[in-house]
């Protein structure tokens, strides 16, 4: 038995091999630490190679330099994963973001940008894995990380949220149309303070004023995303696809609330 009380079992994923995106830092590099500590293979990819990589249970992931919003890239940096290792089990779409920008001056170029990033990257990818998947044995898993700004307004990042929205729809559609041989759900990130130097969400007193305004009465942290990720990809989740998991703290509380109570108070 685990330390969670779950038989072994349940959450490893021994022999499986798994692609993370933006898996060199930040939640990514959290997810493959936790893939690689339920025992896949993990292999991560970036535009530039970085200083240090994933580790977990005395094993690494390993890098293929890849930006993923080229298909050219995407499809040879997959062909070449399924060959080294023999097969691709899991493909975890975390690589993603935005500036925040103006949305009625930034250049269409910007946009575009955006769009590729979030939401045909993990179009291509999902499709150069899938022949991949098919010839396994048990179903291959397929985990879209996508956003709050896919479920509520996100000024500043508009084109962000409707990518991260149109992830969303093409979870479902790939799931039913895809299944059985290969499951495919999405995580709805919340808040998340990643740690280190470049840290969102303004100052530490800006922080533990979100953080407070939470139901969990605290900020995300990237193991929390990871542990959502081995979920869907273990055998606990056999039967869960087309499903969007919300990893939030409960989520954010409606702006007219504080309005109302604030008015209410005087």
């Amino acid at each position: 038995m685990t330390e969670t009380g779950l038989p072994d079992a349940d959450i490893r994923l021994d022999g499986c091999v798994a692609i993370v995106t933006g898996g060199t830092r930040g939640i990514g590099a959290d997810i493959a630490r936790e893939l690689l500590a339920a025992g896949a293979e993990v292999a991560v990819c970036g535009r530039s190679a970085p200083e240090t990589l994933p580790q977990a249970g005395g094993r690494s992931a390993r890098f293929w330099p890849c930006d993923v919003r080229k298909h050219e890239e995407v499809a040879g940096f997959v062909e070449t994963v399924g060959r080294e290792y023999g097969r691709i089990d899991i493909l975890v779409n975390n690589a993603g973001g935005s500036p925040a920008v103006d949305a009625a001056t930034v250049s269409p170029r910007f946009h575009e940008a955006i769009l590729a990033l979030n939401l045909t990257a993990p179009i291509h990818l999902s499709q150069a894995v899938a022949p991949w998947m098919r010839k396994g044995a048990e179903a291959g898993s397929i985990v879209n990380i996508a956003s709050v700004s896919a479920t509520r307004p996100s000024p500043g990042t508009a084109v962000y949220g409707a990518a991260k929205a149109g992830l969303l729809g093409l979870t479902r559609s790939l799931a039913a149309e895809w299944g059985p041989d290969i499951r495919v759900n999405a995580i709805v990130v919340g808040l998340v303070e990643t740690g280190g130097e470049a840290q969102p969400y303004g100052t530490e007193a800006a922080r533990s004023a979100i953080a407070a305004s939470l139901p969990a009465r605290r900020m995300g942290r990237p193991e929390d995303i990871a542990k959502g990720v081995l979920f869907l990809c273990s055998p606990m989740a056999r039967y869960i696809s087309g499903a969007t998991l919300e990893i939030h703290g409960g989520g954010e509380k409606p702006l007219f609330l504080d309005q109302v109570e604030r008015l209410g108070a005087d």
